[in-house]
């Protein structure tokens, strides 16, 4: 094992949470982490809203529930030893409609059985103690959902990777793997070359590219999606201590606008969820022809636009206009208006689109041989950083199947 090589591709928060369990699990395998940005944890681990979810929402029974469970007490340890923020600050999902309360039902039973620690259901007068701004029909309340920053502890866990004699490779982005005659792989980027052992793909937004490269199937294609946010001024920020979130649509795998308090002090109404038009569409202008035909050339992407076309309209709608875009939050906190918020940055979510238009929403991890890929990883994926990589090198050992 003293000269096994294992290569990652993706300096996010789960290819670093993976380098850093194979150095703990296999002391001596040498890690090299390659990623195509300058500095690690550039895009959605460093774009996302920074909350340490609890559970509430997931299918009993899936990896999504039961890697959140774990991954999120291993998150709170893992900040503790650390010395990183975490701030259980709690969460609100609001029922404001006699349709919301009859799904807020079937979500308590979920949270119930995924064993969310604390939660209990509520009216409208404790809601109005949690949140004195806020208001609803009832609510789940979940004390101990947190936040954190999980660009700080990507980067704490690309230290320990280094640290154990591992190696994160910026400025590497791979074009193309080639399976070797006597073993291994070597992984090109370029001219330059780099010779595993074995590989893990965690490309993220990318991810569909990058394991065509080593002969994974085609589906589920990435499409992305741009979620914007607004940040409250600071004059009605104390209206929001915590989190307040609406019920969400069991038909979509997006949470819905929400208000999240951030470890700055800051706190954000968002994200959307607008079909981006690059990979990295931070931006409306941002906008990639290559990645357009990719988008276009995928059969799943038309049946989703067909089911959800309604959806994707008013989602735009929000996009342009602050008006449109805070009249479902105010139904949370009528006192914050279109005038109490400012535009502020925005994400992309890497979401997997199978081709008959389903959009994936479990965790999706592939193995083929020597190589290992995560297809699907979206929130929580960052809570389950640590609990994901516990369960890719169970895979890669054999222990659990993927």
């Amino acid at each position: 094992m003293a000269d096994q090589v294992t290569g990652i591709v993706g300096a996010g928060i789960i290819g670093l949470a993976i380098g850093r369990e194979i150095t703990r699990r296999r002391p001596g395998t040498r890690v090299v982490v390659m990623e195509k940005e300058d500095r690690v944890a550039v895009h959605q681990t460093a774009h996302n809203s920074g909350v340490v979810h609890a559970g509430i929402y997931y299918t009993p029974g899936s990896l999504k529930a039961g890697l959140c469970t774990r991954g999120r007490g291993m998150i709170r340890e893992y900040c503790a030893e650390k010395g990183l923020p975490y701030d259980e600050c709690g969460k609100l999902v609001v029922a404001v409609t006699g349709e919301d309360v009859a799904r807020l039902d079937d979500l308590e039973r979920r949270a119930g059985v995924n064993a969310v620690p604390g939660m209990r259901r509520i009216g409208p007068a404790e809601i109005r103690e949690i949140e004195p701004h806020g208001t609803g029909l009832a609510a789940l309340y979940s004390p101990h959902t947190a936040i954190t920053d999980y660009g700080l502890i990507a980067r704490a866990f690309a230290d320990e990777i280094v640290a154990a004699g591992g190696e994160v490779r910026t400025s590497f982005p791979v074009t193309g793997v080639t399976k070797l005659a006597g073993g291994g792989l070597e992984i090109a980027s370029g001219e330059r070359t780099e010779r595993v052992d074995e590989l893990i793909v965690c490309a993220g937004i990318h991810a569909d590219a990058v394991s065509a490269l080593v002969g994974d199937d085609p589906g589920p294609r990435i499409v992305p999606f741009r979620g914007e946010y607004m940040t409250i001024v600071p004059e009605k920020a104390h209206m929001v201590r915590g989190l307040i979130y609406p019920v969400p649509d069991p038909r979509y795998p997006f949470l819905g606008v929400h208000f999240t308090k951030r470890v700055s002090g800051d706190v954000e109404v968002g994200p959307n969820a607008v079909l981006a038009l690059a990979r990295e569409g931070y931006r409306r202008s941002d906008v990639s022809l290559g990645d357009l035909r990719g988008i276009a050339g995928w059969p799943g992407t038309w049946r989703m636009a067909a089911r959800h076309w309604r959806t994707g309209a008013r989602e735009m709608y929000g996009s342009f206009s602050k008006r449109a875009y805070m009249k479902a939050a105010r139904r949370y906190v009528p006192e914050i208006g279109a005038g109490d918020v400012v535009r502020a940055g925005a994400g992309v979510r890497a979401q997997a689109l199978d081709r008959d238009g389903s959009l994936v929403d479990d965790f999706r991890i592939n193995r083929l041989g020597p190589v290992t890929t995560i297809r699907n990883a979206p929130s929580p994926a960052a809570t389950s950083s640590m609990s994901i990589a516990e369960y890719v090198l169970d895979v890669i050992e054999g222990v659990k199947k993927s």
